[in-house]
């Protein structure tokens, strides 16, 4: 039987993670903005978040934090045999274990390069999805790159890292143009060294650490390569005010260190954490 997965949020990620599944699976998706869901090729546009959460398994939800509690309201009498996949920053299991019930959640945390197929998505799955539900969040986020099972105490950290790391990358390229043309490389190699670094400070083991700092920064190095956009650009789209790329990038142009840009977006991004 062919999954039904409803994605509410069409957003950049909202939208990246449809186009990236769309070939695989039948996809609805929802987004109060209406003009943001117009030209939704291949996709069924629900007129509600109740229309589009009766139709489907699976819902994905990629709506930003200040939004979650509304759209956790509007869903909750439609969930009991549903999968829930956020992708909502600092929004734990536990915590929307606690507003749903017991519902098989999966936290995912994608970070920007997946919009061309070469991101990274970390994973950490609630007490009540199945080993079988991970394994198809897994299938789902490998489409958009690689992916990283994590535990959940090490998602905010996974947050300062792989998800506010390509603002560091581009903020570097940035300020290292004429290096970075020439010895392009060198640049990304130094920047992966410094990154996983930085990912080993915050917890990670030697071999997450290089898959976090690895991951990151050839993704982001694609990104720019793909969309011939300049570094500065990219990296506006990716530093939301008051969030985690944010105080990462004050406290990096202040040290100069990626371990201290990665402690201050951690930092905030526990301040943004909504725990069960």
């Amino acid at each position: 039987m062919e999954r039904k997965i409803g994605i509410i949020g069409f957003g950049n990620m909202g939208k990246a993670i449809a186009e990236g599944i769309k070939s695989r699976y039948t996809v609805y998706v929802f987004d109060i903005d209406k003009n943001k869901t117009l030209n939704a090729a291949s996709l069924q546009v629900a007129q509600s978040i109740q229309d589009l959460a009766k139709n489907v398994d699976t819902l994905i939800l990629a709506v930003k934090p200040q939004d979650f509690d509304m759209v956790l309201n509007e869903i909750k009498d439609y969930v009991k045999d549903i999968l829930i996949i956020s992708i909502a920053a600092g929004m734990t299991v536990g915590y929307i274990e606690k507003y749903l019930g017991t519902v098989r959640v999966v936290r995912t945390m994608p970070n920007m390069p997946a919009k061309i197929g070469q991101g990274l998505s970390c994973l950490s799955k609630g007490e009540y999805a199945t080993k079988k539900d991970l394994d198809f969040v897994e299938k789902i986020f490998g489409r958009l790159g690689r992916t990283l099972i994590l535990k959940e105490g090490m998602m905010d950290a996974a947050t300062a890292i792989s998800g506010s790391g390509p603002g560091y990358y581009f903020d570097i390229v940035e300020s290292r143009a004429e290096e970075y043309k020439k010895k392009h490389n060198k640049v990304l190699k130094e920047f992966i060294v410094s990154l996983a670094e930085a990912a080993e400070n915050m917890g990670f083991n030697h071999k997450e650490a290089i898959v976090l700092a690895k991951a990151t920064g050839e993704g982001s190095d694609s990104l720019i390569a793909k969309t011939k956009l300049a570094p500065v650009e990219l990296k506006k789209q990716i530093t939301s005010k008051g969030g985690t790329t944010e105080a990462g990038l004050e406290a990096f142009h202040k040290t100069g260190s990626l371990t201290e840009a990665a402690r201050a977006a951690l930092i905030r991004a526990r301040e943004l954490s909504k725990k069960g």
